[in-house]
């Protein structure tokens, strides 16, 4: 049971939600970018919530499945066909075997989740399935997806007779996360905000920033007009997180993302919230960012509700998804 690329996307990867414990070691944490739409999809295939998923940019890649597959796409819209059949992000489907699943055009947001009922048989390193591409580690041979890298599954079940010949089934639900995501990205302020001119302070928050085309899953470069520290600031390198944005010394920034380092020695001037981290990872290079400053109980308050949230929804798919099977005596 094996699904193969035949034809190479851009820089997509397998992974899960991260590797966690080693960035004393200076290792970084890796993990899918949007956690929403990677749980999401998950979810709707009955998988548990952190199962590895493939994470995919446009153009993305093309995948020929060997055996009939429940699959689910989650976060970004580009337009997933099945041979010459549309099929819907956020809806689970199932592909018969020796069909091709690719995606034409980019619709919506920057990056499509793509999950299957048992995951993927890959070897963790560290704990973790994330694909490591600097270190060559984890995820598939340690790099970006390939033409003609075989990917196996998991165990599946066997959904043939559903099919009835067709190419593809799409269920009969589908699921709306689209309250877990805002063009309004919220932040707390970080360990250096005060040390920013009082006019650079509310820039930070007033301004609209740029994401960069030199931004990737390291992190995000923003272009607006220059923020100011009070006074030069020399400071030892400390650690930084999923979230951080630093102040370079050109007076821009940088939001680290899924890939980042494990230590910095720039000005932290905000975090990026957890609950808001999703929305931030599906922007595109171009798009506009615009900060908006909330309290640590509120950024926690909101972290819980996304969570409960994902959780009532995991719930919700797996009594469909049996529902489902048992209307139809499977």
């Amino acid at each position: 049971m094996s699904i193969t690329i035949v034809k190479q996307g851009l820089a997509d990867s397998l992974q899960d939600a991260g590797r966690f414990g080693f960035q004393h070691l200076g290792i970084n944490p890796n993990g899918v970018m949007d956690a929403v739409a990677a749980q999401t999809a998950n979810a709707l295939v009955g998988n548990e919530m952190n199962e590895t998923v493939i994470e995919c940019h446009f153009p993305a890649s093309a995948f020929l499945f060997h055996h009939t597959t429940l699959v689910a796409l989650s976060g970004a819209d580009f337009k997933a066909m099945v041979n010459d059949i549309e099929v819907a992000i956020n809806t689970p489907f199932i592909i018969h075997a020796n069909n091709i699943l690719h995606f034409k055009k980019r619709k919506t947001k920057a990056r499509v989740y793509i999950a299957v009922q048992g995951g993927f048989k890959i070897e963790k390193w560290l704990n973790s399935c994330s694909t490591n591409a600097k270190a060559n580690a984890g995820g598939l041979l340690g790099r970006f997806l390939k033409k003609d890298d075989v990917l196996d599954l998991n165990d599946q079940k066997e959904y043939k007779k559903l099919l009835n010949d067709k190419d593809v089934l799409m269920m009969p639900w589908k699921v709306s996360v689209e309250k877990l995501y805002s063009t309004t990205i919220e932040v707390i302020k970080g360990n250096e905000f005060e040390l920013l001119q009082p006019s650079s302070q509310q820039k930070l928050i007033k301004q609209k920033f740029q994401i960069s085309s030199q931004s990737d899953r390291m992190g995000y470069r923003l272009k607006a007009e220059e923020l100011f520290l009070q006074k030069p600031l020399e400071m030892l390198s400390s650690a930084v997180t999923k979230g951080t944005v630093q102040l370079l010394p050109n007076g821009q920034l940088i939001v680290l993302m899924a890939d980042h380092q494990t230590t910095g020695g720039y000005p932290r001037v905000a975090h990026i919230t957890s609950a808001a981290f999703a929305s931030l990872a599906q922007m595109n290079a171009n798009d506009f960012v615009q900060f908006a400053t909330i309290s640590q109980q509120e950024a926690e308050d909101n972290c819980i509700k996304q969570q409960q949230y994902l959780h009532q929804l995991q719930i919700a798919c797996n009594f469909r998804l049996t529902e489902f099977l048992q209307q139809h005596a499977y």
